[in-house]
C-alpha cells in the first residue's frame, strides 16, 4: 500500500500526535500504536494513510519544514523580491533550527537525515525548491535578482541554505562571537545576497 503524500492539513491530529510522540521518546521508539493511542484513532486508520512509522514522520518532518518556511518568508508588499529572499531564507535558518522536531531528530535520530543529504530529495525538499522556484522567477521578472536557469538556481541555494541548517553547529565556537550562530547567519545573508544580485 502506498501512503497518502502531500495531503496535510496544518491540524491533522495523526501527524499532531506524531509529533508528539517523536518529541517525546524519538522516531526509533515512536510505534504506530503509540500515534493511534494519542490522537484517539484505530491503528487501521492510520495504516490506511501510513504504512510505517518513516513515511509517517516522513509527511510530519514535511509539513512543519515547510510550515517554517512559509511562516520565515516576509510578505513585504514594495520590497524587492531579492530582499524577500533573502530575508526569508536566513530567517527560515534560523527558525529550522530552533524547531524542537529537528532538535530531536539531530540529537537521537540524526540517521533519519542522511538519504536526504546524501542520496536523494525528499518531499519537503521538492516543496521547497517549488517556494524557493517561483520567487527566483518573480525576482527575474522585477530585475532584483539574477538571471540564471532558475531551477540551477534553486536548487544550488538549496544546497546552500540545507548546509547551513544541518550543520552550522559544527563550525560554532561559543567561546567567539566572531564564529557565533549570528555570526554565520551574517555570513549567509552575504552569500545569498552576493549570489542574487544582477
Amino acid at each position: 500500500m502506498t501512503p497518502i503524500r502531500h495531503n496535510h492539513a496544518d491540524a491533522d491530529p495523526v501527524l499532531d500526535a506524531a509529533r508528539d510522540c517523536v518529541l517525546a521518546v524519538g522516531v526509533r521508539r515512536t510505534t504506530l500504536t503509540d500515534v493511534a493511542r494519542r490522537a484517539g484513532v484505530s491503528r487501521m486508520t492510520i495504516y490506511r494513510r501510513w504504512p510505517d512509522v518513516r513515511t509517517l514522520v516522513g509527511d510530519l518532518m514535511t509539513r512543519e519544514w515547510i510550515a517554517v518556511a512559509v511562516g520565515a518568508m516576509p510578505d513585504a508588499a514594495g520590497t524587492p523580491v531579492r530582499a524577500r529572499i533573502v530575508d526569508g531564507l536566513v530567517a527560515g535558518v534560523a527558525e529550522f533550527r530552533a524547531h524542537p522536531l529537528f532538535h530531536k531528530i539531530l540529537d537521537v535520530d540524526p540517521e533519519l537525515l542522511l538519504p536526504y543529504v546524501l542520496d536523494r530529495r525528499g518531499a519537503s525538499q521538492d516543496a521547497l525548491l517549488g517556494l524557493i522556484t517561483t520567487a527566483l522567477a518573480e525576482g527575474h521578472e522585477d530585475g532584483s535578482v539574477r538571471r540564471v536557469h532558475t531551477d540551477l538556481q534553486a536548487r544550488s541555494l538549496l544546497l546552500v541554505v540545507q548546509s547551513f541548517a544541518l550543520s552550522l553547529r559544527t563550525m560554532t565556537d561559543e567561546g567567539d562571537p566572531h564564529l557565533s550562530d549570528t555570526a554565520f547567519l551574517g555570513e549567509l545573508r552575504t552569500l545569498l545576497e552576493r549570489t542574487l544580485t544582477p
